[in-house]
């Protein structure tokens, strides 16, 4: 047997498995999604009970709608509602893989609103790095974009700040207890983690729920098997 029908055989074994994939993606960003639902929700309120505790949370509401401090989106209370309860339930439906295409849309949308009403501002960076040498931007600035060696030069001077942090904490704090479940870093909120939150949803829209890893792979057997 050549090369070429090795390679051949060898993928046709690997297709087998790849419902793994699309399992292992559902499950990282699942939880994601159920809590940023569940913390817009009254369900985790104590003193909220009844049917007002399915409603979205007033001060996310409050949030939605605030053009001076908050997204400035039109009908808050609508929104504010269709957001918790899409993350939420839609979580769910990513952990047992039913209507995985389906969901994804909607989770999908609420990615792109996040990153360009929240946290467009803020640049790429989730976390800002503070060693330009290892930092992505610098590959970005090979290619000459100027907002890449803004980022760079953004990563020196937080170093620098940083650096003081950590200086006035060892000089004034129980450094073994402020660090003792890890060190400190610069928050810079920026679109990096709604944009590859958006981008595994994107694959599972096209890829599926995984074959043999997910309640639409037997769903769609089912149907298949009645006609």
């Amino acid at each position: 047997m050549n090369l070429p029908s090795l390679y051949q055989s060898f993928t046709q074994q690997l297709s087998k498995l790849d419902g793994i994939p699309a399992l292992l993606i559902r499950l990282y960003l699942a939880p994601v999604f159920i809590i940023a639902g569940y913390s817009k929700l009254q369900l985790g309120n104590p003193d909220v009970t009844g049917l007002a505790s399915l409603a979205a949370d007033p001060n996310i509401v409050n949030w939605f709608g605030n053009t001076e401090w908050g997204l400035g989106l039109p009908f808050p209370t609508l929104l504010a509602n269709l957001a918790a309860w899409t993350e939420f339930l839609g979580g769910w439906l990513l952990i047992i893989g039913l209507f995985t295409r389906l969901i994804s849309i909607p989770l999908m949308f609420t990615m792109v609103v996040a990153a360009t009403s929240v946290h467009a501002d803020n640049g790429w960076f989730a976390i800002t790095p503070t060693n330009p040498d290892t930092s992505p931007a610098k590959m970005v600035a090979w290619l000459g974009f100027d907002s890449a060696k803004a980022s760079l030069e953004n990563s020196e001077e937080t170093s620098v700040r940083l650096n003081k942090m950590r200086d006035i904490l060892d000089d004034n704090g129980n450094t073994n207890w402020l660090y003792e479940n890890g060190n400190i870093v610069v928050l810079n909120n920026g679109i990096e983690f709604a944009v590859t939150y958006f981008i595994m949803l994107l694959a599972l829209f096209f890829i599926g729920a995984g074959r043999f890893t997910s309640a639409d792979h037997f769903v769609r057997a089912r149907f298949l098997s009645a006609d």
